[in-house]
């Protein structure tokens, strides 16, 4: 019982310091917290309408900044880390099918010319995306190599 207590004060939480938050960024968009069992992970669905592209902001950084804002807000209320993914109008998913194919089209283009294959510019999650497609290809290498914003994806045989 006190496991389901918890899931609905975090959730409670989380919907609660989202609209507050949203609200001081001038937008009143309705939002949904949701846990998800099968992964450990609360969901926070905001429908933005009009709003989205504000609250996605340019390559996802506003989205992102919304999502460590309320991470860290609820870690500081209740003393332990819980995973808190944001989405607005979909663009987890939409990220994510794009990565995927990226990751499709950069194999097809190593298998295709032989030669190694850099992605830059991605983010860690869509480096990890990349990752994670092309795990079970058994001609392929991934790896991620430099440090920082300088950090780069090389998709190569092996």
């Amino acid at each position: 019982m006190g496991k389901k207590n918890t899931e609905g004060d975090n959730t409670k939480i989380i919907k609660d310091v989202s609209s507050e938050l949203l609200r001081l960024l001038g937008v009143n968009p309705s939002c949904e917290a949701v846990f998800d069992s099968d992964n450990n992970v609360y969901s926070l669905n905001i429908d933005a309408k009009e709003e989205a592209g504000l609250l996605i902001g340019k390559k996802g950084e506003t989205i992102n900044a919304i999502q460590v804002v309320v991470n860290q807000i609820l870690r500081q209320k209740k003393g332990e880390w819980v995973r808190i993914v944001v989405n607005v109008a979909d663009f987890r998913e939409k990220e994510s099918n794009r990565m995927v194919e990226l990751a499709q089209q950069t194999a097809a283009r190593v298998r295709e010319t032989g030669e190694p294959q850099n992605l830059y510019n991605l983010t860690p999650s869509q480096r990890r995306t990349v990752h994670l497609t092309l795990a079970d290809e058994k001609d392929l290498h991934t790896e991620s190599v430099g440090e920082g914003l300088e950090r780069y994806l090389i998709v190569s045989k092996k």
